[in-house]
């Protein structure tokens, strides 16, 4: 289980202090898939970078697993069970899909291990495993493989930031089918995501919904989506949050 306790983080600009996210409280449980949301600007992807270890509270603790990782590295957090997947996935030339599989496991596997879990994410292993992890891939496909390295590292609390990010709708379909076969075998584990999409939403076992730095809403999917997209009633896959709840750049 992961807990913040009063984390506050703040940026300086032109000299003033910025105050990004404000004395958040709140717990992510076990077995649980949560989506973190809200409009642009309001401090959904920085929370998430708070959590992997990239940025370091101005204030407050972070707990996983009742243990204080408020001073850990990324690095550090990585070997406690702490997964995280960038919005724009990262390329590293000369280096091979397997080679990348195989680093996150800390193994020595077998080509067909690591293929197991490319067929995981609707990748046919056979096409891409001996494939660079460069620009030769789509977005879609580097999505895909950096939620293969997240599964084959077995974090105990898997992260994506936006992982709709810069991907065609038909990879957004299976990016979908891929977070649900994930919820499906969640054990002693969770998962964040970090999303706009409605869709994404859709999946979720609890919504917290982020405005100004602040946690404004939190409740299961049923309680949250309805008020959150402003109608009772179904609305277009295509929508997402930011459009009906506004706002600038994320930060």
């Amino acid at each position: 289980m992961l807990e913040l306790q009063n984390v506050s983080f703040q940026v300086d600009t032109e000299g003033q202090d910025k105050e990004i996210i404000r004395d958040i409280s709140l717990t992510i449980p076990d077995d649980k898939l949560v989506v973190i949301t809200g409009p642009n600007g309001g401090g959904k992807s920085t929370l998430a970078r708070l959590i992997a270890g990239i940025e370091k509270p101005t204030s407050g603790k972070i707990l996983f697993n009742g243990e204080d990782i408020t001073d850990m590295s990324i690095t550090d957090r990585a070997k406690k069970g702490i997964g995280f997947a960038f919005q724009q996935p990262v390329k590293f030339k000369g280096i091979q899909v397997f080679d990348l599989i195989r680093l996150a496991t800390g193994k020595n596997i077998s080509i067909a291990n690591a293929c197991n879990y490319l067929s995981e994410v609707g990748l046919c292993a056979r096409d891409y495993i001996n494939r660079e992890v460069n620009s030769s891939l789509s977005g879609g496909e580097l999505k895909r493989i950096e939620i293969a390295t997240v599964l084959a590292k077995a974090s105990k609390l898997s992260v994506f930031d936006e992982p709709e990010a810069g991907i065609d709708l038909w990879s957004f379909q299976n990016l979908i089918e891929v977070f649900q076969r994930m919820r499906k075998n969640i054990r002693e584990s969770s998962i964040l995501i970090i999303s706009h999409q409605e869709r994404i939403l859709n999946i979720a076992d609890e919504i917290i919904v982020i405005r100004d730095g602040n946690v404004v809403k939190r409740g299961t999917k049923d309680e949250v989506l309805p008020e959150l997209m402003g109608t009772t009633s179904a609305v277009p896959a295509c929508k997402t949050i930011e459009k009906v709840m506004g706002g600038e750049k994320d930060a």
